[in-house]
Parts: C-alpha cells; structure tokens; sequence
C-alpha cells in the first residue's frame, strides 16, 4: 500500500517513488513524533534522509567516510525563462557508467588477488553515481574487510591511468565513452535559446576530461571548455606535497558541486530559473538538496536507487527535457 504524504519545502511525497518511512534518522538525533519531528523518511538506498518539522525539512546525508551532513531543504520551483541547465557527466552527457564500475571491479580484484571478482547486481547502485572514495568503501566493507582505503585508492588510481593512457591512445576498451542518444541537438538547441550550461561530475578531472573530450570529438562539437559556460569536476587527487581537493567528502549527493557550477561558475543566484539533469540517485539527491529544479532522465540507476522521488520531473529522453525548458509540457 502506496502512502502520501507533504513535508514543508519539500512538498508532496509517495511511498510509490522510492521513499521508506523511518522511525528514527540512522544518526538517533531524530525520532519521529518527538521534539517538534512530524515524519522521518529515507530515500530507497537509504543515502539521504528526510526530517521534517512543522515549518521546515532537514536533509541527513550519510558518508562512508565518516562525515555525515545536514542541510535545509529549499523549494525547487521552476520559472521562465529557464537560465541555465546544469548537466551531470556520466550516464546522463556520456555513457561511461558500465566502464567506471568495471575499474572498481578490478581494483577490488587487486585487494583481494582474485582476477575472477565481479560485483553482484545489487552493488550497483553503491558503486555508481557517488564518490570513487564512497565506491570504494563499501566494496572494502563488503567484500575486503580489513584492507585500506589508501590501498584501493593506490589500485583504482593504476587501473584509471593505464586505462586513461590506453584511451588517449585510441587502444583503450571498446566503447567506454559514447555520447549520449540525442545529446548533440539537445545542447546546440540549448545554444540556440541562449541558455547557459554547466557539465558538473564528481569524478576527477583526470578522469572526466577525457571522457567528455572523447565525446566532443565524435560529435565533432569543438572544444568542451570552450562550450560549455562552466565545467566543474570534483578536483584533483590529493598527495604528499600536491593541491588536491574535498571533492571526495563533498561529492553527490551533497550539494556543493552543483552549487558551485551555478553560483560561482555562472554567477546565477535565482534557484527557480535553473533546471538540472541527472541519471543517477545521488545525482537527483544533489541537485534537490541544492534546491534547483531536478530532472531525472532514464538509463541510470534512480529508479533502483529509490530516488524517484528526488525529481520534480523524470524523463525518457532530451527531446522531453526540451519541452520543460522552453515550458511546452501539455
């Protein structure tokens, strides 16, 4: 039996899309029915969590790594004309999930001396769409208890660069980064209108930078950096001695990296005129908790993740995209 209910800032939620009612937020600081707390509820994959009151709504969000966070929830309205779209990279710019989960895949092999690993169905949604650091930690507490996250980052950051070398070279896998369907004539139609575009990923530069320059060059659409208004990625690696990044504490589903894409890299403060794209769960998690209009776009794991209900609209292609943003949606 499906269950409604409304949360304030949040609005409308159904047991339908995903969302689990809970008695008490995982870190015991909320129960609900106490000190003010009407409903608690957690997205299906249990990454984020709901706490509402009578006047506002807290979002919990959980970390492998051990540095939870709370933020207030804003409303995502939408108001024309649309300003700006920000765009996630992998699965929703270009379709690279399958390749990035085939690199964990083998850098958990490494832990664990056995060429023959491989991920069961149910770990995809935990070793997608968030931080390599978050992947990481719960392929160590699943399958290598005991081995360090400083020994997996050492095998991922070998099997990324081979690869990245091996892919520059044009000797890589086969088919690791396509473009994605309809994703040329949606941006160049995004140029047309005069809508800025932010491409936002929580992968590494080192990693995402090839990827979307792949793409670029077989849509035969120039230079991404001169493209694109802002791109923003979740840094570099951090080592002895080297500029590195928080982008592995503060990635999807936190906020920060679509926030920063949108008020930094495009100078716009107006949520309601920005509308943002997304294929996976921790995706439509980070763009709902930075409070821009969320669109959800098929193909990734939202629907697995339980997070449907993160998006305001969920949608089977670009072309449906484009209807929402020039406000066509009869």
């Amino acid at each position: 039996m499906n269950t409604q209910l409304s949360l304030p800032g949040f609005g409308q939620l159904d047991t339908a899309h995903g969302w689990k009612i809970i008695e008490k937020c995982s870190d015991d600081l909320h129960t609900a029915g106490k000190n003010g707390v009407s409903h608690i509820v957690s997205t299906g994959d249990g990454k984020v969590e709901l706490i509402g009151f009578a006047e506002q709504t807290l979002a919990y969000v959980k970390s492998e790594m051990g540095f939870p966070a709370y933020y207030p929830i804003y409303q995502a309205s939408l108001t024309e004309p649309v300003e700006a779209v920000l765009m996630d990279l992998d699965g929703t710019t270009v379709h690279s999930e399958e390749f990035w989960i085939w690199v964990i895949e083998q850098t958990v092999a490494s832990l664990l001396g056995d060429a023959s690993f491989r991920f069961s169905p149910e770990d995809i949604p935990f070793v997608s769409g968030h931080s390599v650091s978050e992947h990481l930690c719960y392929a160590i507490d699943k399958y290598a208890p005991g081995a360090s996250l400083a020994d997996a980052r050492a095998f991922y950051t070998k099997h990324t660069d081979r690869e990245m070398e091996l892919i520059l070279a044009g000797r890589g896998r086969p088919n690791a980064f396509s473009p994605a369907p309809g994703i040329k004539d949606f941006l160049l139609e995004l140029k047309r209108l005069g809508v800025k575009t932010a491409l936002v990923t929580s992968g590494l530069y080192r990693k995402a930078y090839p990827e979307i320059l792949s793409a670029f060059n077989s849509l035969g659409l120039g230079d991404p950096e001169e493209f694109y208004d802002t791109i923003i990625t979740a840094g570099y690696p951090l080592g002895r001695g080297k500029a590195g990044t928080l982008g592995e504490l503060e990635a999807k589903p936190h906020p920060w990296l679509y926030a920063e894409a949108c008020r930094v890299g495009l100078n716009i403060s107006d949520r309601g005129a920005v509308i943002g794209i997304e294929d996976s769960g921790a995706g439509v998690c980070a763009l709902r908790l930075a409070g821009y209009y969320t669109v959800g776009i098929s193909g990734g794991n939202i629907l697995g993740s339980g997070t449907r209900g993160m998006c305001n609209s969920y949608c089977e292609s670009f072309d449906e995209v484009l209807k929402i943003i020039k406000g066509d949606t009869k």
